[in-house]
């Protein structure tokens, strides 16, 4: 894709360099235990440190019958998982405020008069503490006088991140049968500049179109925070409205300012884009807290059900730090337009098709693939990207870009398509292990954290990973591999993934 803002001409599919700039820092869980009187695995029940005689003092009068945390813009879906400096809502009987709730003082370890604790406090909403700094995940216990406690209960999952409610699913258009969705469907074509884009043209443009079984142009709308294109206006859209045609914008983001961003892309959707699509490339690795601002502060403008498109690099691992799972995650864009520029790439349009579906199907949006009509790709390699995209199933596809376009190449995008016998398409997934790093590991943690709420998310799949996603297959009645195996993605896929504050707001 190009940034015209930069006068750069960003082509080129090469890794990126650091793989993963990415991470957080989040306290290691025990395995879960049952609730209330239950003590931490491997720990004595009611340990709380002996007393001056050195025996028992565990008070039953006294006990923790509920822990939930409140309230529920800071908390997610699981109500005993908990941010640092987050609040809890404490229940339970002989309750009273003033009295001082124990935190494991490392990952699972039995709560003592040394562990990090926090007075409740009385509120309209009960009796509330605040989760120290210190706080590590475990059970937790109301420690007493005298060197008496209560039996503990938990676990509760201490998280150095901010936490927020999962966001609702965002039902794609396409799959509801809302007419935007036909923005993305058929044939595209990528306008850079409309000015050197057949003259300018209007009509030249319409006719070029319709030749080439054109349906959609995406017209660029903006660079950047601060610089909307006028080429993108009403009257632009209107003039092709009119004949036909449909008309999405595109807009090239950085990430330096992503309200900004966020805030020229419905610019172009109040100029009467039938669709918006993000183009996020290198300026945006490792940008997660931008990402999702800019996909909130959008969806706030635009609308929940608004049909967005990403168009970004096709293969993940040689990004693996752009952040996929906020653009294509809940919330972000439901269409999915990688990049697939093979001859700047390197490679063949078999081959560009087969890793990027095995790398993109992981974030289950429909993939619209995006070819190259620039460098002079022969007429046959724009058809069979044209028939590659539907033995795929691929309901529209488009190709960068129209003032790059040659005459060879219209003849190639008008070329009647046949079926495809010579190539099956590849159903694999990303065969992720211990060692693997990247936004494709963040994804998988995502999922697997709702099965396994212990279960960090740093996109480094390290020993923990291993073990959680172990844990995870046999209770599917998966060979325990601790392999992100196909069958394994199948079942992580099926569950809605925690949801990450990565503003931390």
């Amino acid at each position: 894709m190009v940034s015209a803002g930069r006068g750069a001409t960003k082509r080129s599919i090469a890794p990126a360099g650091a793989l993963w700039a990415v991470t957080l820092a989040i306290c290691c869980c025990p395995a879960a235990a049952s609730s209330g009187g239950t003590a931490p695995p491997g720990t004595q029940k009611g340990s709380a440190g002996p007393t001056s005689s050195g025996t028992s003092a565990h008070v039953k009068s006294v006990r923790i019958t509920g822990v939930a945390c409140t309230p529920s813009p800071h908390c997610s879906g699981n109500p005993r998982q908990v941010s640092t400096h987050g609040t809890l809502l404490i229940k339970g009987v002989g309750l009273k405020a003033g009295m001082v709730l124990g935190f494991p003082k490392t990952p699972g370890a039995s709560v003592t008069t040394r562990s990090p604790a926090a007075r409740l406090r009385n509120t309209t909403a009960g009796l509330l503490a605040t989760v120290p700094k210190a706080a590590h995940s475990g059970h937790v216990k109301i420690l007493l006088s005298r060197g008496r406690y209560t039996s503990s209960y938990g676990p509760i999952y201490v998280y150095a991140h901010a936490l927020h409610p999962p966001l609702p699913k965002v039902t794609s258009p396409a799959q509801a049968g809302g007419v935007a969705a036909g923005a993305f469907e058929g044939q595209g074509m990528w306008i850079w500049y409309v000015s050197r884009s057949s003259g300018g043209s209007i009509p030249a443009i319409v006719t070029q179109a319709r030749a080439a079984g054109v349906t959609t142009v995406f017209v660029k709308s903006s660079d950047g925070s601060g610089n909307y294109w006028s080429q993108f206006s009403p009257a632009l859209v209107a003039a092709l409205h009119a004949a036909g045609l449909k008309v999405c914008a595109w807009q090239y983001v950085y990430g330096t300012n992503p309200a900004g961003e966020a805030a020229l892309g419905a610019e172009a959707v109040a100029n009467g884009a039938d669709c918006l699509v993000i183009d996020a490339e290198a300026e945006y690795e490792g940008r997660y807290a931008a990402a999702q601002t800019y996909i909130e502060d959008l969806r706030a403008k635009v609308g929940p059900s608004y049909p967005l498109g990403l168009a970004s690099f096709p293969y993940v691992s040689y990004h693996s730090s752009e952040p996929y799972s906020v653009f294509l995650g809940p919330g972000g864009a439901q269409f999915n337009l990688p990049q697939m520029y093979w001859k700047a790439i390197g490679t063949s349009v078999d081959t560009v098709y087969a890793n990027t579906y095995i790398a993109n199907r992981i974030y289950q949006r429909p993939i619209f693939p995006l070819g190259q009509s620039y460098e002079s790709p022969s007429a046959s390699e724009l058809l069979r990207f044209r028939e590659e995209a539907i033995l795929y199933g691929a309901a529209g596809w488009s190709f960068w870009d129209w003032q790059e376009t040659s005459s060879a190449g219209w003849s190639g995008l008008a070329a009647p398509t046949t079926p495809l016998s010579s190539v099956t398409p590849n159903t694999s997934y990303p065969e992720l292990s211990k060692g693997s790093k990247g936004d494709q590991v963040l994804w998988l943690q995502e999922h697997l954290a709702t099965a396994v709420p212990s279960q960090e998310t740093t996109g480094n799949f390290g020993t923990q990973t291993t073990a959680d996603l172990e844990t995870f297959q046999s209770s599917r009645g998966i060979q325990p591999t601790g392999v992100a195996t196909a069958q394994t993605w199948a079942a992580l896929l099926s569950l809605e993934p925690v949801a990450v504050n990565w503003t931390g707001k």
